[in-house]
């Protein structure tokens, strides 16, 4: 509703909570009850309804105001010689003490009952008073009383009017509830949200009011904003764009700027020439956000029948996190100039903008729930497409969706719950509002395979580009890929980049086994792969410390790289060839080809804009040069590279790429420089022999400028000024400037445009007609050159799969240039792949992340790695706390994941064999979202890695079973060893705090072996304290970090707690306790281990042998073991009768 304007004059008095939608200023006075009631006047039709309280949120209704202003006029008539006195405004408190001032003819004057209007909304005792009393000191002790009757009549007419325009209104309401109309504008004045807006006008039943409800500009919005109720519209009015109503109260806040009402709603506004830096702000926190633009312009219009209608404005763009592609809201910016901080209020493109459709099918007879899923990136034209079966952790979606980093996702509205948590949490992961992922729900109708499949059918029957896919190929995906690709071909289309779904080159399955290494989204996340654990950061993470690519297309690849490494060992090797050739050549020409690369713009990003139709003439005259500077400089380099270059990977991508490239100077040499740099598109072609229409368009401007130029002539004959010629003024073109002191010889008919204080400038009406008609033409060229543009556009997109192509190379160039700036940081070395062993055997291993961001050389204790597929395959390490035992696992584990992309590894040495994935059970935290404690989530992810582990994968579980009692977690932890030690027969890392743990070495001595993280123990130093008792006290640790053989009993535990400063008398207690219970234990053990040892015993010779053995065991007393030996006795006799008999 519109937005009310209450004014009021103390804070005091102000008590919003009490008022009503209907209150006017009659309530003040309309408690008394013996009150004569004036006659209503005849209702207005429906359609002539005014501003009531309904409409301006508490506001005194027009025809209240009508109606006073009618009395006060039949006033005036009846003594035209009383005028009303000059009232000056008052306070509320002055109302309950001071007299109000009354005319002569004993009402209240108009500009008094027009400032009562603004304490419509506040109810005050003694205003709302009644009796004589008050009524006396409300008017003054002057008797007249009669005023105050005429003033009561006066206002009871009024609130008679009001009961029956709200009748009128409710009648209306149930009127088009009948018909069924839909809701309105929602809110337009930011009050509550959900309450409908009065409807527009009805234009059955004309009214002199009707007009005055809204303004045109505020019905054309309104009508925008019921076909996109779910977006921002951002409106252009002139040199601004506005925003209205809620859509401008939420722009305010996320903008930081002005919101104020006008009119009927709430607006702000930003330049035209800010559009895409806000547009992307809005965006960037979760908006949609449509851009609305005025499609004609006044010349056209002015030579239209609708002259002085409104502007006409339609949706030209729509926009959210996965769509950011346009011309208005692409800013062309290098990336030096972004880091440079040029563009430092532009919010840059995250790395990634996927947009994935995710559908689910539950088969009955099988009772499983199969995951369909579709992932577009329409600024780069990737798409990724899978199906496959998940349990009710949705551990599988999991891992796709953390590999896919999406920022958009698009799902029915009938998700399943455990799906809606799973999306919760990763949508809620980032405490930034930026990088959260934004969640789009559609109809769950759209994700039925009936209608999916109708959609489908008829976008694919209508594709008409080369290259698309046939029909044939994508009915037969899987159904709930077909239910992902309806929905998801509807949606591109409200924003007009669906073309990209009919490429099958951009096409690849994301899990394809055979492609890449498996990561689980535990694996990505316990190893910190693309993310690290504190922040959520890139710092700290693998993809950090890989990742030194110098263009955008580069980064996206080498993010692919980490999360999906290789497994086959040919491609392996062919990167650490291009890599280990890039390190140690010294040619010229790889560092030619490596400045090239620096401070390219986004290629692959401009080139899919260009193939949208949606760039702008600066946007492609900049990737258009750049790619043709590639070109020409990689052609020059070709004789260099296949003399110099020995990598048979990097041979291939370089001297593949320039005439990849070579189309992009054929499009080039057809633009205008100048004019494209500018933006300028009636000029944009410099040979308009292949744009005909342009070229006609262009002769009749010519034609119309000549005409202008030959009547300069009868113009200085007229004046009689031979050197006159046009000025143009405020961009106003071929004024004739006439000084004001020979004004008199200006012909009459000359319409004057503008003056100064010395001179006049005139029009001619040749110059009025020649001039509009100028005008026009140069409108329509404007028109023609757009459509022109958009044509050219589309030439350019024929070649869009060839450049792509190019840029792909680049891209992989790119990154192999990366893996050798890591390989130069010292102490790396090229790992052996070994393709038919399975083995991990590294010397002098290092955490890659660790050492890198320790910064100082040699600080990092490098460890050795030995485990053989048929050998001794699974360490089970144990060691105090805080011993470097996490991070050596990860260390073991990342080392693998980088000799599978092809980098060299923090290593002196390294012998690898093909993983097929790794899966890690790490740290310990519970999961609200999806509704498991600590221990709950500890073993769904075992359970998912026992289901999911093969014979040819790194298994690393930390401290299983530790989230229960040290019972059951001791026998979880025992039984699951086992099971992949017995079964699974995989390479595996065990860390624990179970001793018993250890027994498995002895059973599997051929496969299992113990270590330990060294460390020194330093006794307590009495010397220095000589009231401390030595028991009391913890021990003092010295972390060697080094894996050693062995196992260890303790875990040290109160060493971590002194490291906290846990007080010293909690440590002292603590010290004390845990003595007492080890105690305990170790004499449990020892009984049990005695008694296992008299089991055994079956004469009387090894009996003594035992209790000389034993003579000063204080566990077992001889008597207990007599007594225990003849038991034993006695049951063999009774079993040797029973045999005998």
């Amino acid at each position: 509703m519109p937005k009310s304007v209450r004014k009021s004059c103390t804070p005091q008095t102000r008590t919003p909570q009490t008022c009503t939608p209907h209150t006017s200023i009659s309530r003040y006075f309309s408690s008394s009850n013996n009150r004569p009631r004036m006659k209503p006047s005849p209702p207005e039709p429906p359609g002539a309804k005014g501003l009531s309280s309904d409409h301006d949120g508490g506001l005194p209704c027009k025809r209240a105001r009508l109606a006073l202003q009618d009395q006060q006029d039949q006033q005036d008539q009846q003594d035209p010689d009383q005028q009303d006195p000059v009232c000056e405004p008052a306070s509320c408190q002055s109302y309950t003490g001071k007299k109000l001032p009354l005319s002569g003819a004993g009402g209240l004057c108009s500009s008094t009952l027009d400032k009562l209007k603004g304490f419509s909304c506040t109810v005050e005792s003694s205003v709302g008073r009644t009796d004589t009393d008050k009524d006396a000191k409300m008017t003054g002790d002057n008797g007249q009383r009669s005023d105050h009757t005429q003033q009561q009549t006066i206002l009871t007419r009024v609130q008679l009017k009001e009961e029956e325009d709200e009748e009128e209104e409710e009648e209306e309401e149930e009127g088009f509830s009948e018909k069924g109309s839909s809701k309105q504008f929602v809110n337009p004045g930011g009050g509550k949200k959900g309450a409908e807006a009065s409807p527009l006008t009805d234009s059955s039943a004309p009214s002199r009011r009707a007009k005055s409800v809204y303004t045109p500009l505020e019905q054309q919005v309104i009508q925008l904003k019921q076909k996109h109720k779910d977006a921002l519209l951002a409106v252009e009015c002139g040199y601004k764009y506005r925003f209205f109503g809620d859509d401008a109260e939420i722009a305010a806040k996320e903008l930081n700027i002005v919101c104020h009402l006008d009119h009927n709603f709430m607006t702000c506004s930003i330049p035209t020439h800010r559009l895409f830096v806000h547009v992307r702000r809005l965006v960037s926190h979760g908006h949609k956000v449509g851009v609305v633009k005025q499609t004609e312009t006044s010349a056209i219009k002015a030579s239209g029948a609708n002259r002085n209608a409104l502007f006409t404005r339609e949706l030209t763009a729509l926009y959210t996190k996965s769509t950011l592609v346009g011309e208005d809201v692409n800013p062309v910016c290098r990336l030096g100039d972004v880091e440079g901080g040029a563009c430092a209020d532009v919010v840059s493109d995250p790395p990634d903008s996927f947009l994935l459709c995710i559908s689910e099918t539950w088969d009955k007879l099988k009772k499983q729930l199969t995951v369909g899923l579709v992932a577009v990136q329409p600024s780069t034209g990737d798409i990724l497409l899978d199906c496959f079966p998940d349990g009710s952790s949705r551990s599988e979606l999991e891992t796709r969706v953390l590999k896919i980093n999406p920022v958009e996702i698009l799902v029915p509205s009938d998700l399943s719950e455990p799906t809606q948590r799973l999306l919760q949490s990763i949508t809620n992961a980032s405490a930034k509002a930026d990088d959260r992922v934004r969640v789009e729900r559609r109809d769950g109708a759209q994700f039925d395979f009936a209608s999916a499949m109708n959609t489908v059918t008829k976008f694919y029957c209508h594709a008409q580009d080369q290259g698309s896919h046939s029909l044939s190929a994508v009915v037969s995906l899987d159904s709930p890929v077909i239910c992902c690709l309806g929905p998801l071909i509807q949606y591109l289309q409200e924003f007009n980049l669906d073309r990209l779904l009919r490429s099958q080159s951009s096409l690849r399955r994301l899990s394809c086994e055979s492609e890449g290494m498996t990561l689980s989204a535990a694996t990505l996340r316990n190893l910190e792969i693309l993310s690290n654990q504190t922040d959520g950061a890139v710092k700290g993470s693998l993809l950090w410390v890989l990742d030194h690519t110098r263009t955008p297309f580069g980064r996206r690849l080498m993010r692919k790289w980490v999360s999906q490494p290789l497994m086959d060992p040919r491609s392996i090797c062919d990167r650490q060839d291009a890599v280990q050739e890039t390190l140690e050549s010294h040619s010229l020409t790889l560092n030619s080809i490596r400045s090239l690369l620096c401070h390219l713009p986004d290629l692959e990003r401009g080139i899919c804009s260009i193939y949208h139709k949606k760039s702008s003439t600066q946007e492609f005259y900049l990737i258009c040069s750049s790619l043709s500077h590639l070109a020409v400089e990689l052609e020059a380099l070709l004789p260099a590279i296949q003399s110099q270059i020995r990598s048979v990977l990097l041979r291939r991508l370089l001297l593949d790429t320039p005439h990849l490239l070579a189309p992009a100077h054929n499009f080039l040499k057809v633009l205008n420089e100048k004019a494209a740099k500018s933006g300028n598109k009636s000029e944009l072609f410099s040979d308009l022999s292949g744009f005909p229409a342009l070229q006609e368009r262009t002769e009749q401007i010519q034609t119309v400028l000549s005409a202008i130029r030959d009547h300069r002539k009868e113009i200085r004959l007229t004046l009689k000024a031979p050197a006159l010629d046009y000025t143009t003024v405020s961009g106003q073109e071929f004024l004739i400037e006439v000084k004001n002191s020979l004004s008199s010889v200006v012909p009459s008919d000359w319409v004057k445009i503008s003056s100064t204080k010395t001179v006049g400038r005139y029009h001619s009406p040749f110059l009025v007609d020649q001039y509009k008609k100028l005008q026009q033409l140069r409108e329509q060229l404007h028109v023609d050159s757009q459509r022109e543009w958009t044509g050219f556009l589309d030439q350019f997109g024929e070649q869009y799969h060839t450049m792509k192509r190019a840029i792909s190379h680049l891209a992989t160039v790119d990154c192999l240039f990366s893996l050798a700036e890591v390989a130069k940081q010292g102490d790396y070395c090229r790992p052996t792949v070994c393709e038919n062993e399975l083995q991990i055997w590294i010397r002098d291993g290092r955490h890659p992340s660790i050492d890198l961001l320790m910064g100082e050389q040699n600080q990092y204790v490098p460890n050795h790695t030995e485990l053989q597929g048929d050998g001794r395959r699974t360490m089970i390490i144990t060691g105090p706390n805080m011993g470097g035992k996490s991070s050596y696992i990860r260390q073991v584990a990342l080392i693998c994941v980088m000799a599978q992309v092809g980098s060299y590894v923090p290593a002196s040495e390294a012998r690898l064999g093909i993983l097929d994935g790794i899966y890690t059970r790490m740290g310990a935290s519970d999961n609200i979202y999806k509704g498991r404690s600590t221990f709950m989530e500890e073993l769904a992810e075992a359970s998912q890695i026992i289901s999911h582990a093969t014979e040819r994968s790194l298994v690393i579980l930390d401290e299983l079973g530790r989230g229960t009692s040290t019972y059951d977690g001791m026998a979880i932890a025992y039984a699951t060893l086992e099971y992949f030690i017995r079964d699974v027969k995989s390479l595996t890392l065990f860390v624990t705090h179970y001793p018993p743990l250890c027994e498995l070495q002895w059973a599997y001595p051929q496969h299992v072996s113990t270590y330990q993280m060294a460390f020194l123990l330093n006794e307590p130093n009495t010397a220095t304290d000589a009231d401390a008792d030595e028991e009391l006290q913890p021990e003092f640790l010295t972390f060697l970090y080094q894996l050693t053989e062995g196992a260890v009993c303790r875990s040290y535990g109160l060493n971590v707690a002194r490291l906290a400063h846990i007080p010293h008398t909690i440590l002292r207690s603590a010290a004390h306790k845990a003595r007492e219970l080890e105690t305990r234990v170790n004499d449990r053990r020892k009984n049990l281990k005695l008694l296992s040892d008299l089991w055994c015993i079956w004469d009387k010779s090894s009996l003594v042998q035992w209790q000389d053995s034993h003579s000063g065991c204080d566990a077992v007393s001889s008597s207990q073991t007599q007594t225990h030996h003849r038991e034993r006795e006695r049951e063999r006799e009774r079993e040797k009768a029973a045999i005998s008999d």
